[in-house]
């Protein structure tokens, strides 16, 4: 059984809610159409029920098992206007609180912070700063996490890796790092994942020296104390973290060398650029990214996307509300 059937399994008749705010892109309707065919979550779509119903029938969908709001004659629209208020705790009038939901994303990340809907997945026409601002403006991050961070799944097969923060954070420092390392290894769980956690660098075990090790190896120490639950090393480099013969040479007495199956980054840069050469040069699938350490699921698309990364990332993102 491979990752998709897996986790088709666990959300398969759950009435998982999921919204997409962008109901005026094609790629979002095929794959919302899919996911309720076969009966996996019950799509919310964000848009002119006329328009979505017109753009699904132009490419051969039929839109009638999807449920369609209009945020223009949304019912409850003043009682999502004083939720906001109230959720911004003084930061925002009811004027303003008004224009930030006509945002489709602000709309949306309404609709799950409230319990209309269960998670969120958006990004297929929006940048990630425009998913993630909502989300972490009103949805927030769960208690003792500070900040969210982006993961992505990489799969071939049967071969399933986890690899983070690929996303969010430019340059986390220690804490910060630590704290990726062990949302990234619950993440893991769920996605059956063995959860063997590399903390990764370019030193492995003191073979180099610089701020940028020290990093690495203060945020291994945190993440060791903060979970001590699952198995985390650094810092290694990649090749010790995956490779065995290299593991037993680079680093002969750690429980992670050359058996991780979650790799977290540095930082942004090296993680971004690491996931896609997994994926174009290594002929992985990433699906993601996958956004950690919210208190409800939200998830953001590559704008690059098609409609077989929607319709995956939704299922990724309804079996994450199994754990939240």
């Amino acid at each position: 059984m491979d990752l998709f059937d897996g986790l088709k399994l666990k959300i398969k008749g759950k009435n998982i809610k999921v919204v997409f705010p962008e109901g005026n892109d094609v790629r979002i309707i095929g794959a919302a159409v899919r996911l309720a065919m076969d009966e996996l979550i019950q799509p919310i779509i964000i848009g002119n029920k006329e328009e979505v119903a017109a753009l699904g029938a132009a490419s051969g969908f039929i839109t009638d098992k999807l449920i369609v709001i209009d945020p223009e004659t949304y019912e409850e629209k003043d009682a999502m206007i004083a939720s906001l208020v109230e959720r911004r705790a003084g930061k925002l009038s009811v004027e303003d609180a008004g224009e930030w939901i006509k945002n489709v994303n602000y709309f949306g990340t309404m609709l799950t912070y409230m319990g209309l809907a269960d998670a969120m997945v958006s990004g297929a026409i929006h940048s990630t700063g425009d998913t993630v601002r909502p989300a972490l403006q009103i949805i927030k991050t769960k208690p003792g996490t500070s900040r969210t961070s982006g993961a992505f799944i990489i799969f071939k097969r049967n071969e399933s890796y986890l690899f983070s923060d690929c996303a969010i954070n430019i340059n986390p420092n220690a804490q910060e790092l630590a704290e990726i390392a062990v949302e990234s290894a619950r993440t893991a769980e769920l996605f059956d994942i063995e959860p063997i956690v590399s903390l990764m660098s370019f030193s492995t075990k003191g073979s180099a020296k610089s701020p940028e090790v020290d990093k690495v190896i203060e945020a291994t120490k945190i993440a060791q104390e903060l979970a001590p639950q699952y198995q985390i090393d650094g810092e290694l480099q990649f090749d010790a973290s995956f490779v065995q013969s290299v593991a037993e040479l680079k680093a002969p007495e750690s429980k992670v060398a050359g058996k991780a199956r979650v790799f977290i980054f540095p930082n942004l840069e090296s993680g971004n650029i690491g996931y896609k050469i997994a994926q174009r040069l290594g002929g992985y699938e990433a699906i993601g990214p996958i956004l950690q350490g919210l208190n409800k699921p939200v998830s953001d698309l590559s704008r690059g996307c098609n409609e077989e990364d929607v319709y995956k990332l939704a299922i990724i993102t309804a079996a994450q509300t199994l754990i939240s």
